[in-house]
């Protein structure tokens, strides 16, 4: 290895800077690439750079490489040559750690097979632990339906022998021989704070039928569960109706609660408007429209409004009051709309249609502006009104019911785009009658 040439140092141009082995388009770098293709890289530089002088570049980058492998090797030439000297006993060692490493060996897989078996027991310990968790939730909360069922048609079966019951219970009789009041009060408000509380049980019974669904233990006890729902509705519905007819405040209240735990304030709605709000609208407008023709009112409804406004401020004022006291959660119900609304609605389209109809366009005008002038009037005295007004159509299309629905059937009853219509085509006749008028006198008038 003598004998071996050395690579010239690099050449220096004037200020001592080394001057560039190669031409710029000469990229040694490119040859180190892990996608490198000769083909690509001969193909590429050929198109500007003669195949001679490429070949030349590249037989001097050949013979640097070469200069360069051959200053590494002497220079590394002492150490690898006395290699074998310092290799002495290397195969006695190994073969003396040979047997520790085979023992080591098999002492990590025996300890790999011990933790694998014991992840597995640990694994299926966990499973048999989650189905039992799962199983014993399952046990508890059919136990737990099984006792509310039966606590439910226990607490129904107590109603009419509970002092709850109004028909039942002995009413006290004051010295003037008439039965006390404050006793038939008190009878009725213990009978409402019962049906809450069996309707609370009701709620907690739905709750837990809704997480036990399609199991047989259900299935049986179904009957048992409509029975004891029918039996809650009608009590309960007993009870709300002896509340408004004696304007009880308390039981209305607690009436109302239970209506809304069980989720049922359609009921409510449709009782007090059959109960209270029907009779008194159909004093006010009858049903019969023969009748209703003959009488002195016709289709006007201003003066029907002024009494229904008095009978709403008298007779319904005090539950829409109750449904939105503060802090109450009674704020679920409707009664401006699904009650007060919808019976003035269909009773006057039952016994008044006419005071719909554009055909008598002063009389249309004058309930037009009557009937805005009534929903101002429950505006005023409806606590909710702000609270539950739609955003946009949409919430009226997914939940047509409510105050604001029947507020829009209201405005559509009264076809005041029809009304409009029928107002311009009727200048437009006008002005067309003129003008034909206009021309056969025209006409006449060149004749003669």
């Amino acid at each position: 290895m003598a004998d071996l040439v050395m690579a010239p140092p690099p050449a220096m141009d004037l200020f001592g800077e080394p001057i560039e082995a190669h031409p710029p388009w000469f990229k040694p770098d490119a040859f180190l690439r892990a996608g490198f293709d000769a083909d690509a890289y001969v193909a590429e530089l050929r198109s500007y750079v003669p195949l001679d002088s490429l070949a030349a570049e590249l037989r001097a980058h050949l013979a640097a490489l070469r200069a360069e492998l051959v200053g590494l090797i002497n220079r590394d030439y002492a150490d690898f040559v006395g290699l074998s000297a310092h290799l002495k006993g290397v195969d006695a060692a190994a073969a003396r750690m040979r047997a520790p490493l085979a023992d080591l060996r098999d002492k990590v897989a025996a300890f790999r097979a011990g933790a694998s078996a014991a992840l597995a027991a640990l694994r299926e310990g966990l499973q048999q632990r989650a189905a039992a968790t799962a199983a014993r939730e399952l046990l508890e909360l059919l136990l737990d339906t099984s006792h509310v069922v039966s606590k439910v048609e226990k607490l129904i079966k107590e109603l009419p022998t509970a002092p709850s019951d109004s028909s039942n219970a002995e009413i006290p009789i004051n010295d003037t021989g008439t039965p006390n009041g404050k006793a038939g009060t008190g009878v009725r408000e213990t009978q409402s704070i019962l049906l809450e509380r069996i309707a609370s049980e009701m709620n907690r019974l739905k709750f837990y039928i809704s997480h036990a669904e399609n199991l047989p233990f259900i299935e049986n006890m179904e009957k048992r569960i409509q029975g004891a729902t029918k039996l809650l509705d009608g009590s309960l519905e007993r009870c709300f109706v002896d509340g408004l007819e004696h304007r009880d405040a308390k039981v209305i209240y607690n009436c109302l609660r239970a209506y809304a735990a069980i989720d049922n304030t359609s009921s409510a709605e449709e009782l007090f408007r059959t109960t209270v709000v029907s009779p008194l609208i159909q004093k006010i407008v009858p049903q019969n429209y023969a009748r209703a023709v003959a009488g002195a009112s016709s289709d006007e409804l201003e003066e029907d409004y002024q009494q229904i406004k008095a009978c709403v401020e008298k007779d319904c004022k005090f539950i829409l009051e109750i449904s939105s006291s503060e802090n109450s959660g009674l704020h679920v119900f409707d009664f401006l709309g699904n009650s007060i609304l919808k019976e003035v609605l269909s009773a006057i389209q039952k016994g008044k249609p006419g005071a719909f109809s554009p055909g008598k366009p002063k009389e249309f005008l004058r309930n037009y502006k009557v009937s805005l002038g009534f929903l101002d009037f429950l505006e005023g005295i409806s606590v909710l009104w702000i609270d539950y007004f739609p955003a946009n159509n949409a919430e009226l299309e997914l939940d047509p019911t409510g105050s604001f629905f029947f507020i829009l059937v209201f405005h559509k009853s009264y076809s005041v785009n029809y009304s409009r219509f029928i107002w311009v085509f009727g200048v437009m006749i006008g002005l067309l009658f003129c003008r034909l008028l206009l021309l056969q006198v025209c006409c006449n008038e060149v004749t003669l």
